[in-house]
């Protein structure tokens, strides 16, 4: 039976990055954005409020959907399908989206004059430390889609070697403890293969937590049972952690894995609860909801370069580029889709 909580929470959390990469703008983080504007506590307040999960838990459903899928597919059908809607949508995507947004960048910060084809080049031709603000080579934002390919190959022959059945003997007596103190595992493996902040041991971590343990029945169920306590958690920890960064500037490794996990868990069972069902307009989101991340952020760069130019207050400058980009994302979603080839670009099967 399909659990649809996962693919509801997957969209949700999705959609959730239109108002975070608009908040970046205006970051005061110590480092820039393609297009930045200058730096807003409040606004940067509202982004570590959500920043410590909401990508953290796109690894841990991507684990928990690995298990299902691995139960109906081969492993062959399963590389095959883990190739076809993520290692193809992200080499094009590098090739044609991520070098517009560095075109925006360039324009904005270095008043670059020339073209799209010599930026492509420059693109193409220039290394420096990999934010593409500069205009040189840059994941961008598909820095997710790869490290989800590469996570899902790598997993592979642990898989094998380690049945999720055979592991599922001592995982099933895990107490609500030993589940939130899965946080430290997490923060040790921040520290492996990082890099700038994108830590790919921290997130084949998440993955495998998805897989092993997340996705197991038993542990939901004391999750469930714990629920109260989980939501109490996570609404302290949250409030500290605003409190802590707005008047203090503190954003610890340790202290955000831990809240972190606590928030991941909590909109789990949160999820499983309320989020268990389908519609119309969900099975759209559902599908939509690789490509819509794969076409955002090109397209709110390249509308917040505008905007930056009209000198209006923030709060406006926030719901142009915010709704904007929805609307120009969703609209560009329908218009690709009908197109055979370009479809590929964005994994539309």
């Amino acid at each position: 039976m399909r659990k649809h909580y996962i693919d509801n929470l997957r969209s949700l959390t999705i959609l959730l990055l239109f108002p975070v990469h608009t908040l970046m703008i205006w970051n005061d983080f110590g480092n820039r954005f393609y297009i930045w504007i200058g730096e807003n506590r409040l606004l940067s307040t509202l982004i570590v409020s959500v920043n410590p999960w909401f990508m953290p838990l796109l690894f841990v459903l991507a684990g928990m959907s690995a298990r299902y899928s691995l139960e109906k597919r081969t492993v062959r059908g399963y590389i095959l399908q883990r190739t076809q809607k993520l290692l193809l949508p992200f080499i094009l995507g590098v090739l044609l989206l991520v070098p517009l947004q560095t075109f925006y960048a360039r324009r904005f910060f270095d008043a670059y004059a020339g073209g799209l084809l010599a930026n492509w080049r420059y693109f193409f031709t220039h290394l420096t430390d990999f934010s593409g603000y500069d205009g040189a080579f840059t994941p961008g934002h598909l820095w997710f889609i790869l490290f989800l390919f590469l996570i899902s190959m790598i997993s592979l022959p642990l898989f094998k070697y380690i049945p999720d059945q055979k592991a599922a003997e001592k995982i099933e007596k895990m107490s609500i403890w030993g589940i939130a103190s899965l946080s430290i595992p997490l923060w040790i493996m921040y520290h492996i293969g990082n890099f700038g902040g994108f830590s790919i041991g921290k997130d084949l971590t998440l993955y495998l937590f998805g897989y092993y343990i997340i996705s197991n029945d038993a542990v939901m169920e004391t999750m469930e049972k714990n629920r109260r306590g989980l939501v109490v958690s996570w609404c302290l920890g949250t409030g500290a952690l605003v409190v802590l960064y707005y008047r203090f500037h503190y954003y610890g490794d340790l202290w955000i894995d831990l809240i972190g996990w606590i928030c991941i868990l909590t909109l789990l069972v949160l999820g499983k609860k309320y989020l268990d069902r389908t519609c119309r307009l969900l099975r759209s989101l559902n599908s939509a909801s690789y490509p819509i991340y794969i076409l955002h952020q090109t397209i709110l760069v390249a509308l917040a370069y505008y905007v930056a130019q009209l000198h209006t207050k923030i709060p406006i400058q926030i719901s142009l580029i915010c709704m904007g980009t929805f609307i120009l994302t969703i609209l560009a979603y329908h218009l690709i889709r009908r197109i055979p080839v370009v479809r590929k670009i964005i994994g539309i099967r």
